[in-house]
């Protein structure tokens, strides 16, 4: 068996290995769609490199090469319309057409002209180039990109080059041989496949990390969402605050907390049902979701309590939004509970202050919230209260 043999069967090993590892995240959890994509590309690379080891044996030798050619093209369309699931981005189906198309056209020109022809060779690889580079596209078009993502698009950008530098190797290295049936017993050869198997494991361990931190973040999510509203929970609310707070101390940015706790929640309850009081729930959440902005943070922190994070809102602005969100959902109606069931919400208000620690800010927006309460419910009340200048170690 000779040494480029040696490694086509490698890279077949390891092409069944990730087509099996994203067939399995695509069982997982079917939203993954592109996973089998993935899966399917990797099957096809599986069928391409089969064909490298059938070609000696087939009658016509040029239908066989062609064959060989037609499939990896498929697996690297494949990849590509994988892609763009992952990305969420339009499949650009009129440039993969066109490339396959002008791929096999060239395929049937370059049929007659001599096998280490400089020029046949470039053409032969040039609709791999640009099919990579497409895929290369595709991952820049993705609307929001994390640096594993740019390394991706490196290595293909890495991929999509390396397929121009193979004329260059198979002149340096005597040639592809005399018939495509010799292609494996070349140095060439060997050459070849070992940098093809490097990108092969290198661009699919990368899109395992992608689909990977994907499903991280899902999980991540899920456990730090409340089921019932679709907001945050405790827990998301706790680091989301952490964070932002640090944020907004670092831009000197004003930060506001706005809690809020339904009026009368337990005697809805205890009338109604709990399905009453659920709807409530629901109804509040779809009311800070539809009044909050895109940048606001609005969780469910408890059985009828809730907290909107205001980032680069001071406390009048903050104020001004509990009074439109208590407005509103006291006019509300839920006719399908009861028809003469009136509703509301009290509300507190507080501005994270300078060196201000979050939990002391949670425990001023709450304690302004009690105040409402016993002011009679059904209003907004904030916290004027200001860090001492010598608390502003942190202490606060």
């Amino acid at each position: 068996m000779t040494g480029a043999a040696y490694i086509l069967i490698i890279a077949l090993s390891i092409t069944g290995l990730f087509s099996a590892a994203f067939a399995a995240i695509a069982l997982y959890d079917r939203r993954y769609i592109s996973a089998w994509w993935f899966a399917a590309t990797y099957v096809m690379g599986i069928a391409y490199g089969v064909s490298e080891f059938l070609l000696p044996y087939f009658s016509n030798l040029q239908l066989g090469a062609f064959l060989g050619h037609v499939l990896f093209l498929v697996a690297l369309t494949l990849l590509n319309i994988g892609l763009t699931w992952h990305y969420n981005v339009k499949t650009p189906m009129a440039a993969l057409a066109c490339i396959f198309i002008v791929s096999v056209g060239i395929s049937s020109v370059i049929h007659g002209m001599p096998r280490d022809s400089f020029t046949r060779l470039m053409l032969y690889q040039a609709p791999y180039c640009a099919m990579q580079a497409l895929g290369v596209y595709i991952i820049l078009l993705a609307p929001k990109r994390r640096t594993l993502d740019n390394v991706l698009a490196g290595f293909l950008v890495i991929s999509s080059l390396h397929y121009l530098l193979k004329p260059f190797l198979a002149v340096a290295f005597g040639g592809t041989g005399p018939s495509p049936a010799s292609y494996l017993t070349t140095t060439y050869a060997m050459a070849s496949q070992s940098l093809g198997t490097v990108l092969v494991v290198a661009t699919g361990l990368l899109l395992l990390a992608s689909l990977a931190f994907d499903i991280i973040q899902q999980i991540t999510l899920r456990s730090e969402t409340d089921a019932l509203s679709g907001l945050l929970n405790r827990r998301g609310f706790e680091l989301r605050l952490a964070e932002l707070a640090r944020e907004s101390a670092e831009k000197h940015l004003p930060l506001t907390l706005v809690t809020c706790d339904l009026d009368h929640f337990k005697t809805v309850n205890d009338t109604y049902g709990h399905a009453a009081g659920d709807r409530l729930i629901v109804l509040f959440a779809d009311i800070l979701r539809r009044i909050g902005r895109p940048n606001h943070v609005a969780a469910r922190i408890g059985g009828e309590e809730f907290a909107v994070i205001l980032p680069a809102t001071n406390l009048h602005a903050a104020r001004l939004l509990a009074e439109n969100i208590r407005s509103v959902y006291s006019a509300s109606r839920p006719q399908d509970i009861a028809r003469d069931l009136r509703i509301s919400a009290s509300f507190g208000v507080a501005e994270l202050a300078e060196g201000e620690r979050p939990q002391s800010l949670f425990a001023r927006a709450d304690a302004a919230l009690y105040d409402a309460k016993r002011a009679g419910r059904d209003c907004v009340r904030p916290s004027l209260f200001v860090c001492p200048t010598e608390e502003k170690s942190g202490s606060c």
